[in-house]
């Protein structure tokens, strides 16, 4: 019986450190920890008195919490008391700082061994694509995302309590910390009903939401190539030696800045004369640039989306399926995917060249390959997502296109038709919003197998028809 139990225990082993992939395992890590958060959620000292949510509900809660999407079939505040609001807080951090991530931290201030699997499944998670470095790009980026957290909430803490919004300190800081714990990790919840909508005139709280927004959302490598360069600044090295931002750092940054200043002016002149028309050219340019990035990231909101025109919800649905940087807490099919998508389509017609330059360096043909599958599979299947909702439950076409690309861009952002889809249009929905935290890349790293056949000869090559 015992040499059958070690057999069993070997082959189990065996199988989980050499059967499954990092990708598998990331992803049964975000299963389990989605199931742990149901179970914790059905905690009587995480619930209001006599509060009752149906189990598909529950679920539908759980995935949106780990996923950091925002979207909710039931009122937070009607479901969750002030202990309960403090774990989705917490479970911000495991799903928007990334399981990995946190559990490394823990491993580095306790000065235990990374080992290499570990560092492995570390560059699964954070989507890096190599190894070295990875454990400081952990300790750099843990420190400052949480660091940014605790000092914005406690600013916005007092900001909210000495400009009379609340008047206790308790309020005070319950909604400080978590209005800059949303920002930051870019989750959305709305545990008010009311989201920011409160803030709406007060544009330096607003500016202050925008650059938690940003940072949440620009994507780690940038982060610590950003704080490197200001080490490397300020040391007596700057003089000598030029620092070299990474080419990712590049088209991340370049690629947010170009989608945050064409959607504030796009947003800018559908609305001025419409929703903005009540508001100084100051207002406007405001809510303009909240918008704008908002809904790539948090899923915020300072007013009621019914209250837009069609025309700027398309928009606000283009750039939630764009979504954030790669390796951020947000989703989407991500900036530099859409980034090289463009850099390709402008190389192909202006030269007919199949390869692309930017920055003095050429992307490689494998991210080429990569973006052009993760954009392609992601339309495929956020359009058939929206074709089996509208069959399924007849509501608005606009709410449910909003709907899908706000689950998979995991923004949260919705025109009210969260709690009226049916049972199986949750799971729809939840399945959108878990593969856009995971990302698509690794939903289809999923189902490729680890080894390529090899057959050893290739077919001839013939040309076809195009257009």
């Amino acid at each position: 019986m015992k040499s059958l139990a070690q057999e069993s225990w070997n082959k189990g082993r065996f199988f989980f450190g050499h059967k499954l992939s990092s990708v598998q395992v990331i992803i049964t890590y975000y299963i389990l920890m989605t199931l742990m958060a149901l179970i914790l959620f059905y905690l009587p000292i995480f619930r209001q008195p006599d509060s009752h949510v149906p189990f598909i509900d529950m679920f539908f809660m759980a995935v949106s919490t780990i996923s950091v999407t925002g979207l909710s079939t039931v009122p937070i505040s009607e479901v969750f008391n002030e202990r309960g609001v403090i774990l989705l807080e917490i479970l911000f951090q495991v799903g928007g700082l990334g399981i990995m991530m946190i559990s490394t931290f823990f491993f580095i201030i306790s000065k235990r061994k990374v080992t290499l699997k570990q560092r492995q499944l570390i560059m699964t998670d954070m989507n890096q694509p190599r190894l070295s470095g990875i454990v400081r790009l952990i300790r750099t980026t843990f420190t400052i995302l949480l660091g940014l957290q605790v000092f914005s909430g406690v600013a916005f803490s007092f900001y909210l309590k000495l400009s009379g919004y609340f008047h206790q300190w308790v309020d005070a800081f319950y909604y400080g910390f978590y209005i800059s714990i949303s920002a930051v990790t870019n989750s959305g919840f709305d545990v008010t009903g009311y989201s920011v909508s409160p803030y709406a005139n007060d544009f330096l709280f607003l500016l202050a939401i925008m650059v938690l927004i940003f940072i949440g959302g620009i994507g780690f490598p940038v982060l610590v190539d950003v704080k490197e360069w200001l080490s490397f600044k300020f040391s007596k090295r700057f003089n000598s030696f030029r620092f070299r931002f990474s080419l990712f750092t590049k088209i991340a940054l370049l690629s947010s800045v170009i989608l945050f200043i064409g959607g504030t002016l796009v947003i800018f002149f559908l609305e001025k004369n419409h929703l903005f028309n009540h508001m100084d050219i100051l207002g406007q340019g405001i809510n303009s640039m909240f918008y704008s990035i908002t809904t790539r990231n948090a899923g915020l909101q300072i007013h009621d989306l019914n209250d837009f025109q069609t025309t700027t919800l398309m928009i606000f649905a283009l750039l939630m399926f764009i979504g954030c940087s790669p390796s951020p807490v947000g989703g989407g099919i991500r900036t530099t995917t859409i980034m090289i998508i463009g850099l390709y389509l402008f190389a192909f017609l202006k030269t007919g060249e199949n390869h692309i330059k930017i920055f003095g360096r050429n992307i490689d043909r494998e991210d080429i390959r990569k973006s052009i599958a993760v954009f392609m599979l992601s339309i495929i299947m956020c359009f058939s997502c929206i074709i089996f909702l509208t069959a399924i439950k007849d509501m608005s076409l606009l709410s449910i296109i909003v709907e899908v690309t706000s689950a998979f861009g995991t923004t949260g952002l919705s025109l009210g038709i969260t709690e009226e889809l049916t049972t199986i249009g949750k799971l729809v929905i939840t399945v959108l919003m878990f593969i856009g935290r995971v990302s698509m890349l690794y939903t289809i790293m999923l189902f490729i197998p680890k080894k390529p056949s090899n057959s050893g000869y290739r077919y001839p090559t013939e040309k076809i028809i195009i257009g």
